[in-house]
């Protein structure tokens, strides 16, 4: 066990018993993961001013041996929670802690980055070298190492440290081709839009803080309780910004407007990342300050998010069938507004944790939803880099043909976009939906599982109409598709575990049966 900063010795305390209690110890195992990807990226960043420019693509292979190393360090974690940075004295008031909670979402961030970063290699070779490599290998890395560290952060000070580490790096990320004016315009939305919704965030923790007199979730869930009723307003603002904050990283309507612009302007695999890994990093964020640290808010976080997945999946689906198949780069403002919908599907168990007796087993469907739709909705992604390397604009009319050229890549996608809209042979996807489905009946919140069911069946009209798009005669001469070797291992990466989840849904529906915590 760890123990940050001691609390200063009382006046009779020894000089011996002071210097004893800012001993420090650092559990190396616990906080390897998020270590290993934050010291890969610093050492990338060096070895990029010694290496040659026509060796640079080895920096990226070195990223992803670097990420799925941090995967592998996962696993001796199995055996049971670790936790370090603990207060002295007070074993569960730590900073860091090495749950199932905390694996789960560092398994789902670090394999969305590896991804992320296979979908990269081929990007940066297109490039033509108008994206600096070692600065985008750094960006990655670093951005990954902080979002495996927040579903850790146990404490408010490293919950906030942890998104801006995961957060401040994907706003270079966005903008980082030279030249590219659509670039630069949506990395400066992302950027403005999310240090408005840190500073809001910031405010809300000050006063939670300020009414508690402490930061860890522990602590803060007990006192938040028990508040002077001066404080009692300043408690309650505070909670309601710090969830404003949040809700603003998970894409949540009305703090979406980022989301269509940024996706279309990032380089395909940081909009992939942003999709997965950063909804990961907002989600595990809500679910830390929802049902760790202020249950007992639960009469005023609840009602709220369940507005907001009604809302957001509702704005989401219908900014998806909205779009206009040959407009420039449709195809990815569908995956944009289609994860924002689906950001509203992963909002309705937490809500219903609000509810529910048993609020682990809500927050694990959120968890299993999750996971399903990383794997899948990556995929989605992986089939758009390779649509794009041929048809720069990615409209959604590109795809029409798509099995005359490239069979695999269209079925693939076929299956993944079948998965999103929950239909068979997307098992997964349907399995998935009915878990957040049985959640909200469950929480006796039928009308937010009435509202759920209508946008499943708007969003299946905008997945079956590209997914016949694939299957139809191409206009003119087909294109073929050549697939790089990075390109081809995302793809079978994602294929594999979207079939293998389809034919075992009990490997991360579980979760919804089980908990986490």
């Amino acid at each position: 066990m760890a123990s940050p900063t001691a609390p200063l010795a009382s006046p009779a305390e020894p000089p011996a018993a002071t210097a004893a209690n800012l001993v420090q110890s650092v559990d190396w195992l616990a906080i390897a993961p998020p270590t290993l990807a934050a010291v890969v990226g610093l050492g990338v960043l060096v070895a990029d001013l010694f290496v040659d420019r026509h060796k640079k693509a080895l920096l990226g292979w070195v990223s992803v041996a670097g990420l799925a190393a941090s995967a592998l360090l996962l696993l001796p974690l199995l055996d049971g929670d670790r936790s370090t940075f603990c207060l002295t004295g007070d074993a569960d008031a730590c900073s860091y802690t090495a749950d199932r909670f905390t694996l789960v979402i560092q398994f789902l961030v670090l394999g969305g980055a590896l991804l992320a970063a296979l979908l990269s290699v081929t990007t940066l070779k297109d490039a033509d070298k108008r994206i600096p490599e070692g600065e985008y290998w750094f960006l990655l890395l670093s951005s990954a190492a902080g979002a495996a560290l927040l579903p850790a952060s146990r404490d408010l000070a490293t919950l906030i440290v942890a998104l801006e580490v995961a957060s401040l790096p994907a706003f270079a990320l966005v903008g980082i081709r030279h030249g590219d004016r659509k670039s630069s315009e949506a990395a400066l939305k992302f950027f403005l839009s999310s240090v408005t919704a840190t500073a809001v965030s910031l405010m809300g923790i000050s006063f939670v803080y300020a009414s508690t007199g402490t930061l860890y979730l522990t602590q803060v869930a007990d006192r938040i309780q028990h508040v002077d009723g001066q404080l009692h307003t300043l408690a309650q603002t505070g909670v309601v910004l710090t969830l404003v904050g949040f809700a603003f990283k998970t894409a949540a309507v009305p703090f979406h407007f980022w989301v269509p612009d940024t996706y279309a302007g990032a380089p395909l695999p940081i909009a992939a990342y942003l999709s997965v890994v950063g909804k990961a990093v907002g989600f595990s964020g809500l679910i830390l300050i929802t049902v760790v640290a202020l249950p007992s808010y639960a009469d005023v976080w609840g009602p709220a998010l369940a507005a907001l997945a009604a809302l957001t999946m509702t704005v989401g689906n219908v900014g998806a069938l909205r779009q206009q198949a040959t407009r420039a780069y449709s195809a990815v403002r569908l995956l944009a507004w289609s994860s924002v919908g689906q950001a509203g599907y992963l909002l309705v168990p937490i809500a219903a944790a609000a509810y529910s007796d048993d609020a682990e087993r809500s927050v694990g469907s959120t968890v299993a939803y999750a996971l399903m739709y990383a794997a899948v909705n990556l995929g989605a992604f992986a089939v758009a880099a390779l649509v794009g390397r041929t048809k720069a604009a990615n409209r959604i009319t590109d795809y029409r043909g798509l099995y005359a050229t490239n069979p695999l890549a269209a079925l693939l996608l076929a299956f993944f976009l079948l998965c999103l809209a929950g239909l068979p042979p997307g098992i997964i996807g349907l399995f998935a939906k009915v878990t957040v489905f049985s959640a909200a009946v469950d929480a006796g919140l039928g009308w937010l599982a009435v509202v759920m069911a209508v946008n499943v069946v708007i969003a299946l009209f905008y997945y079956l109409q590209w997914t016949t798009l694939l299957f139809r005669a191409p206009e003119g001469e087909p294109a073929g598709h050549r697939v790089p070797a990075p390109l081809t291992a995302a793809l079978a990466l994602t294929g594999v575990l979207g079939v293998a989840l389809s034919g075992a849904p009990q490997l991360v529906l579980r979760f919804a049966d089980t908990g986490l915590f």
